[in-house]
């Protein structure tokens, strides 16, 4: 009964099975969840962020657990974006699921350069722009805090490629609608959002921050409700799809976002706590569909 329950989406052209993909920098390649179980039943994948030459990270620790989720500060290690191409993409480019790229830059050139060589694949479903990356010529600050500097990088993209753009946008700041309308007006086909939320811990004993970089990332259910609510907010603003992200864990997490007006959800932080929580998300989609005798076309934004 359930196996028949329609729950395929389309995010700016990409035609997924089910809405539920799995967040940038929780899910790697790929490669470490295939033994948990078959990765095409997911609607996509989304790659770890690449930069345009290979970053080592920032020094341990990296995590943190906090006591409803995790501070992360990996530093967007990764191998580069050409032995991207030359080692993860031939094995990526098998998958029956769309494969989406995550991409940031220390520059605006850095995200043209990437996307540019990123274009040159086959069967690359779509690039996801991390504009909450500091902009080393302005001093560090995020590419995504101001609507000129995330607009600036989304029409650098949009020259590059003729690839679905999504831009995933920082909740750091004041006014998420502002910086949705920016970027769609920039050329973005659908926003994802949110990413971690800056925080830090300090450790009592040796009485400094346990983080080298001091701040960290902030993901996992303490999120949940600001998601949710810049879900809410951008639904309003802009009429490209959401992917909603932020605390969830289970599949009510995410009729929640679909409610709040998200077409697809995204699952990060969950998959260190349990790694088959995508599927049991798509699972309870479907008995939750059935038993309440609707569509989820009909789910996205119903709650407004």
């Amino acid at each position: 009964m359930t196996d028949n329950t329609d729950l395929t989406v389309n995010i700016a052209g990409i035609k997924m099975q089910n809405p539920v993909m799995v967040a940038s920098g929780t899910f790697g390649f790929g490669n470490e969840y295939k033994n948990f179980y078959d990765i095409n039943k997911l609607g996509a994948l989304v790659t770890k962020g690449l930069t345009l030459m290979p970053k080592a990270g920032n020094p341990p620790p990296r995590i943190h657990e906090t006591p409803a989720g995790v501070l992360n500060s990996v530093g967007l290690e990764n191998p580069g974006v050409e032995q991207f191409i030359a080692k993860e993409w031939p094995c990526l480019s098998k998958l029956k699921i769309p494969v989406i790229a995550n991409i940031s830059g220390d520059t605006v050139e850095d995200y043209y350069k990437i996307a540019k060589q990123l274009s040159t694949l086959e069967n690359l479903a779509a690039l996801e722009v991390n504009i909450s990356c500091p902009n080393v010529e302005k001093g560090g600050l995020a590419f995504g805090q101001e609507p000129e500097s995330a607009s600036e990088v989304i029409k650098a993209v949009r020259e590059a490629t003729r690839l679905p753009i999504i831009a995933k946008l920082s909740p750091n700041v004041s006014h998420i609608q502002k910086i949705a309308e920016a970027v769609v007006s920039a050329g973005a086909d659908a926003i994802s959002l949110i990413n971690t939320l800056l925080g830090m811990a300090i450790d009592i004993h040796s009485m400094g921050p346990v983080f080298c970089r001091k701040f960290a990332g902030l993901s996992g259910p303490a999120v949940k409700p600001v998601a949710l609510r810049m879900v809410w907010e951008v639904y309003e603003a802009v009429s490209v799809p959401i992917i909603g992200m932020g605390g969830i864990t289970t599949w009510q997490d995410a009729v929640e976002f679909i409610l709040a007006g998200a077409t697809a959800v995204a699952v990060g932080t969950a998959n260190f706590v349990n790694p088959i929580a995508p599927i049991e998300i798509i699972e309870g989609l479907k008995t939750y569909l059935y038993l309440k005798e609707t569509n989820l076309h009909d789910l996205i934004g119903a709650a407004h």
